[in-house]
């Protein structure tokens, strides 16, 4: 199969397409023929070897850790699916990646493809989407008519984070660009703030929680619009416990767990049109389409998910 993988730690020239072996399934895996994968930042993190003490792998390495295709094979101890169901998954983080043609994913990370979105859109969802789920309802346990901040709100995971807290009925205020405001509006934010010209801090007061994606300055200041025994989840940088008790809030880090019961919801969701995928920009499966994705992604300014179209 050909498969575009990393052979050493560093930049972006480092991604080589090269042909590798098909995977073998184990018995509580499927084999899936990949239509599209996502880029996420786990991705060039990872390549620029700032991950490989948390994750150290052999080289080489299949970066991509988001799955949209059909399957191929079952092991058999495989029930719930079959040859030529159309799935979605967020795999297990492994070496074998999704940057390839076909990806061994265990039985219960995966879900069915909701028929009413393409390959495309549904490899735009898992990682992003599962991050944001797990943080706002896992471990922010927001509810409600409860007030949250969401940090980057035109991002991958912001974008569907303020889906999913407006769906629960919450008072969702975003960071955003004053040229994504109309944008994030459209996906249930209430109030936006132009990062540019207005500090958040000196705007918003007595929230209940904040997530937060950006870490340094912008988590410290996150504290400052909570209200006492308010609640902080960052997925960027380990909250200081010492600020945290400062201002008498609980903070926390998120570290995502595959899970494809979650990801069902959020198919659900998906199904009903209650939730949209935000897809931004799309480049071929090569190792031009992959690097020209990760130079976008680094960038700090993609509106929605970057996906790769095999």
């Amino acid at each position: 199969m050909k498969a575009v993988v990393i052979n050493q730690y560093g930049g972006k020239e480092h991604l080589q397409e090269v042909q590798f072996p098909d995977p073998i399934i184990k018995d509580h895996q499927v084999l899936v023929e990949m239509k599209a994968t996502s880029i996420n930042p786990i991705d060039w993190k990872l390549r620029e070897g700032y991950l490989k003490e948390m994750l150290p792998f052999e080289f080489p390495i299949i970066l991509g850790w988001d799955a949209a295709g059909i399957i191929k094979k079952v092991g058999k101890a495989v029930t719930k699916f079959k040859v030529g169901d159309a799935v979605f998954a967020r795999p297990d983080t492994t070496r074998f990646g999704t940057y390839a043609e076909f990806v061994a994913i265990d039985e219960d990370k995966l879900a069915l493809k909701p028929e009413n979105i393409s390959y495309v859109e549904a490899a735009s969802i898992p990682l992003a989407g599962l991050t944001a789920w797990q943080g706002l309802f896992d471990v922010l346990k927001l509810k409600a008519g409860e007030k949250v901040l969401i940090h980057a709100g035109a991002g991958g995971v912001g974008s569907l984070a303020i889906q999913f807290a407006h769906h629960v009925g919450a008072y969702v205020a975003t960071t955003a660009s004053k040229e994504n405001e109309d944008f994030v509006k459209s996906l249930g934010a209430d109030e936006v703030i132009d990062y540019r010209t207005t500090a958040f801090e000196d705007v918003l007061l007595n929230y209940d929680a904040v997530y937060d994606t950006m870490g340094g300055e912008i988590q410290s200041k996150s504290y400052k619009v909570l209200k006492k025994d308010g609640r902080l989840v960052s997925i960027a940088s380990y909250p200081s416990t010492e600020e945290a008790e400062l201002y008498g809030v609980k903070a926390g880090f998120l570290w995502l767990e595959p899970n494809g019961k979650q990801l069902a919801e959020i198919g659900e969701l998906l199904k009903t049109g209650d939730v949209k995928a935000i897809v931004g920009h799309v480049f071929p499966f090569s190792e031009q389409g992959i690097k020209d994705a990760h130079a976008l992604s680094e960038s700090h300014h993609a509106r929605g998910k970057i996906v790769i179209k095999f």
